[in-house]
């Protein structure tokens, strides 16, 4: 029996490097002959360095930068198994959880860190960079991205601005004199799932704001500064993004990573999923067994499990989806390629309960699906006869 494991994260529980590894250990109990690859999938938020870390053996890295308030925070990052490729997480450097509820302000915080590393990646004398985009904190159009790597954004007197996203609103040039060349070399792709542009009741102020500590106020006020960035971003680059499909992710950083980088956005799972080889990979297997935290509706509109089926559909080999929970619309994901769904909790537990003991649960479930798949293979048997 030749079984991949490619679950995403357990989000607030399980790293989806545990969760393969709680799987193993349930099939193991089983199967004790089992040929297990375990592939750990994210689609570019929490998770993602780790991953692709893990699945192409390579190495973690740290850097201290600039928080989203200023401060400095300990970043991670990757340098993938190929040792020519660094995978970087826009949220560990300018991520949500790294400002305190109570000092939210999507108007201050930057993404300054971020471009911080991609400069240390650089550096590094790396030159294809994964960056994944999800859980920012920012609302910035990506400006202070730029910033960190040389760019200058000037108001009417020829000051530059401070960071932030309300500043935008006095934007009048963009100077990219000194911005680092060693970008025009780099092949970036950017791991965006979602589609949103820049600016309008669509845009990154409007739909991502609010999440991020914004007011209504806040929200008409970091819009019209983005469209303001936008303008002039045409004016002085000669390149119009603002309604580019997903420049409006990670409070605009898609549209200054389009700007600034020879950046291409895709799909997170996608990017995984071609990264770590895995329909190579599934060519070879007679099982895939992947999972996620909670599958409900949303699942279906190209979450990790749906990305999964589908490729493995493509060799006819079976997609089972072991989830932390089910939700309305679960079902969803059986039109596309998943062929069975199970959750790993067996009773009525409170949360508290079944987060405390995730792994438990999930190697017993998985213990469970492969007693379940041995009945049916024993059926077919004996039907065959």
């Amino acid at each position: 029996m030749r079984i991949i494991l490619a679950p995403d994260s357990y989000k607030g529980s399980l790293s989806a490097v545990a969760v393969a590894t709680a799987m193993e250990q349930g099939i193991l109990s089983v199967w004790p002959e089992a040929k297990i690859k375990k592939v750990p999938i994210a689609d570019g938020g929490e998770g993602t360095v780790a991953a692709l870390v893990t699945a192409t053996g390579g190495r973690i890295m740290q850097t201290s930068v600039m928080g989203p308030l200023g401060d400095p925070v300990e970043a991670q990052w990757g340098i993938l198994g190929d040792g020519e490729t660094a995978v970087i997480e826009m949220a560990a450097a300018s991520g949500l959880p790294l400002v305190p509820i109570e000092k939210r302000n999507p108007r201050l915080t930057t993404t300054y860190g971020t471009g911080q590393l991609i400069k240390t990646a650089l550096d590094f004398g790396l030159r294809k960079l994964i960056i994944g985009i999800g859980g920012s904190a920012t609302n910035d159009g990506g400006a202070g991205m730029a910033q960190a790597l040389g760019a200058r954004f000037l108001d009417g007197a020829g000051n530059e601005l401070p960071l932030g996203g309300a500043a935008l609103a006095k934007l009048a040039s963009i100077d990219i004199t000194g911005l680092d060349p060693r970008l025009a070399e780099a092949s970036i792709l950017v791991a965006c799932d979602v589609t949103n542009p820049l600016c309008g009741p669509q845009g990154a102020s409007a739909v991502y704001g609010p999440q991020k500590g914004a007011t209504a106020q806040m929200v008409e006020e970091l819009d019209l500064a983005l469209q303001r960035y936008a303008t002039v971003a045409e004016a002085t680059l000669g390149k119009a993004v603002a309604t580019h499909p997903g420049a409006g992710a990670a409070g605009g950083l898609g549209a200054g990573l389009l700007l600034f980088t020879r950046a291409q956005l895709k799909p997170g799972v996608q990017i995984v999923l071609e990264t770590t080889g895995f329909e190579r990979l599934v060519q070879q297997a007679d099982l895939v067994i992947t999972g996620e935290g909670a599958t409900d509706y949303q699942t279906a509109f190209g979450k990790a499990p749906v990305g999964v089926a589908r490729i493995a559909a493509k060799y006819q080999v079976p997609v089972v989806c072991l989830s932390g929970g089910l939700g309305q619309g679960c079902e969803d994901i059986l039109q596309h390629g998943v062929k069975g769904l199970m959750s790993i909790v067996p009773q009525p537990m409170s949360l508290e309960e079944c987060l405390a003991t995730a792994p438990e649960l999930l190697q017993a479930a998985t213990a469970r699906l492969c007693r379940l798949l041995s009945v049916g293979w024993q059926l077919r048997c004996n039907l065959e006869k």
